[in-house]
């Protein structure tokens, strides 16, 4: 069982990546292009995960939609994890009142939940694809950079770090070549879960109307229309709901598998 999570997991992320780069080619329909003959249409043969109200294949929504979501949560997390690792080694390396200040910077945006504080940013700017990607990002630093700070405070006692001091070596080379890659091992776990938590927080703000505005679809702005045909048309929630499950399934046995294999 131990080997279990990290194939597993590879194997369902590396198949939506491919959908998602693949998107154009494999999607049956254009996800946007309506047909009024078709409205509601349970899943068939020529619709083989049915259609939404307006009549649009939701197999292409979902397709197209994995391309939304793995994008947002890589390039949310990119930029969380790259803040995160910034301060955290300034904060840990250097100690001291730039340390404090740091910390004091995280414990504030602590104080805020994530999702309520993302929601109070995302009303006051335009909701896009982009403004998602960036707000979530840049609400989503400390953990990183929590987790960056307690593993270089640990690492600089190290007699390696001690010698290469004692050598002449520069901060800078002490911090990019001896510290932060033997900081990192538990950051990339931190950032496989990451992801799993980008996306839902996607998928709830475009649920809630302020993610990803359609006609562009999301998982999230998928499932806005599940809430008033779910009588009639279960296949609108259940199928964007097992594409999330799924996903987050994915990247939490690579992170298991990834915690396990780096200890």
């Amino acid at each position: 069982m131990r080997d279990f999570y990290l194939p597993a997991g590879l194997v369902i992320i590396s198949f939506l990546a491919v959908v998602a780069l693949l998107a154009p080619l494999i999607s049956p329909y254009e996800p946007t292009v309506m047909d009024n003959a078709q409205l509601l249409s349970p899943p068939s043969r020529q619709h083989l995960l049915g259609t939404d109200s307006l009549g649009r294949d939701l197999l292409s929504r979902l397709i197209w939609g994995t391309r939304i979501s793995l994008s947002i949560g890589i390039i949310a997390v990119g930029i969380s994890t790259v803040i995160g690792i910034f301060l955290g080694s300034v904060a840990g390396f250097y100690g001291g009142r730039l340390d404090s200040l740091i910390m004091r910077l995280v414990d504030i945006m602590l104080c805020f939940p994530t999702f309520f504080l993302i929601l109070a940013v995302v009303s006051v700017l335009e909701p896009s694809l982009y403004n998602i990607m960036i707000i979530i990002g840049l609400t989503s630093w400390m953990s990183a950079a929590r987790l960056v700070r307690s593993e270089i405070l640990s690492l600089k006692e190290r007699q390696f770090i001690q010698a290469a001091v004692a050598l002449g070596a520069s901060q800078l080379r002490i911090i990019f070549r001896h510290l932060l890659p033997n900081a990192l091992a538990p950051v990339l776990v931190h950032a496989t879960l990451g992801i799993a938590s980008a996306i839902l927080l996607e998928s709830g703000l475009s649920f809630l109307g302020l993610g990803v505005q359609p006609p562009t679809p999301s998982w999230g702005n998928i499932l806005i229309e599940a809430k008033s045909t779910l009588g009639v048309a279960w296949w609108i929630t259940v199928f964007p709901g097992l594409a999330i499950l799924v996903t987050i399934l994915g990247f939490y046995f690579i992170a298991e598998g990834l915690k396990k294999k780096l200890g």
